[in-house]
């Protein structure tokens, strides 16, 4: 039954792919940004029924208000909020401008979402954009004929509901991402680690080697990379206007310069791959890798691993000993080999790829005491 085994890996894969689901779904900072969004939420429903004239007539605006505005940052609430009332008010404002020509009329919705979506073309509104043609509809069509007063109760809720989602934000335990940031940089190195790693088995094993996963990695090397720079970001941005940051103080310069070292190694990780998986499953004429340096490219590459792998650690300087001295010895190996009859080029383009990642770590650490 040939159809029922192909279906088997495609079946295999639904609990995995469940399991991510259900975690991301109850990640830890996704239930606290729910728990605090719902707590807002109460909060503005509640003081809703207490603002004076026509708003209390339009109490829903308040919650809405506090869940335009919840935010996983304290800076990000801010802006968020900020920017989704500069909307509201640039489509009441749009509203309040088409309404002199009378009643809705098929027109006058479709121009009043036209003009709208034209207006959110203005960069300073930011992320309140997509409330200007939505907030001029509803005062347009639900305002009736007393749009002053809806406009009134609908900007006032929602300025309100926004104050509450900002206020909650700020005095519930604000997140820091510094934790994430950490972990994100130790996932990259570890991944990079590992890369070399796995080469250095390759070579190793007899040619060509049996596993080659590692010849496929290009991609998942450019994400790692990508992830810490975006986890380092959520970190910068987590500590502005966060009181807890007076706290827990870290160096953020200094993440970001590890993000660029970390870049750059993987850039020359990712040359390595290529030129080494060319040379060993594409067979080249012109990149092949003689048999007398597998043995010390392999152990170059794994003693560069090792090196990413402590580079934060206090061993980090006798492993980048260790290192160097792995790289220039099939550097002075394959500069005795070089010939016509066996050219070395693969072999020198990934020991000067592994010669700059030594050169990177090694500006990276402090010097001894």
């Amino acid at each position: 039954m040939p159809e029922i085994r192909s279906v088997r890996p495609v079946l295999r894969t639904i609990p995995s792919r469940a399991a991510l689901t259900v975690r991301a779904v109850f990640a830890p900072a996704r239930l606290q940004l729910a728990g605090k969004a719902a707590l807002a939420a109460g909060i503005a429903w509640t003081l809703a029924p207490l603002m004076p004239g026509p708003a209390a007539e339009v109490p829903y605006y308040a919650p809405f208000g506090a869940l335009i505005t919840m935010y996983p940052t304290v800076a990000g609430s801010l802006r968020q909020g900020l920017q989704s009332l500069a909307g509201l008010a640039c489509g009441v404002g749009l509203a309040f401008a088409l309404a002199a020509f009378g009643r809705p009329t098929p027109w006058l919705v479709g121009s009043v979402i036209g003009l709208g979506i034209l207006l959110s073309g203005v960069p300073r509104v930011g992320g309140g954009k997509d409330w200007i043609p939505t907030a001029a509809l509803f005062v347009l069509v639900v305002g009736g004929a007393d749009p002053g007063s809806f406009s009134f109760g609908y900007l006032l809720q929602t300025a309100v509901g926004v104050a509450v989602g900002l206020a909650v934000n700020l005095l519930l335990l604000p997140p820091l991402r510094f934790s994430a940031a950490a972990a994100s940089l130790e996932r990259g190195r570890q991944e990079l680690a590992g890369q070399l790693a796995d080469m250095g088995a390759a070579m190793a094993e007899r040619w060509p080697p049996d596993h080659e996963d590692w010849s496929r990695r290009q991609d998942r090397l450019a994400d790692a990379a990508r992830d810490v720079r975006t986890a380092v970001g959520e970190a910068d941005s987590s500590r502005r206007g966060n009181p807890r940051q007076w706290r827990h103080h870290r160096d953020l310069n200094a993440d970001y310069a590890h993000v660029r070292q970390l870049e750059r190694v993987t850039f020359h990780v990712q040359d390595i791959t290529e030129v080494l998986a060319d040379a060993i499953y594409q067979q080249s004429r012109q990149n092949p890798v003689p048999a007398e340096l597998c043995g010390p490219l392999g152990q170059a590459l794994t003693e560069t691993g090792a090196l990413l792998q402590c580079w934060n650690d206090g061993d980090a300087r006798a492993q980048l000993r260790a290192a160097a001295a792995a790289v220039e010895h099939v550097s002075a190996y394959y500069h005795r080999l070089g010939s016509p009859e066996k050219p070395v080029s693969a072999t020198a383009s990934m020991t000067l790829s592994l010669d700059r990642i030594v050169r990177i770590v090694r500006v990276s650490l402090p010097e001894p005491a």
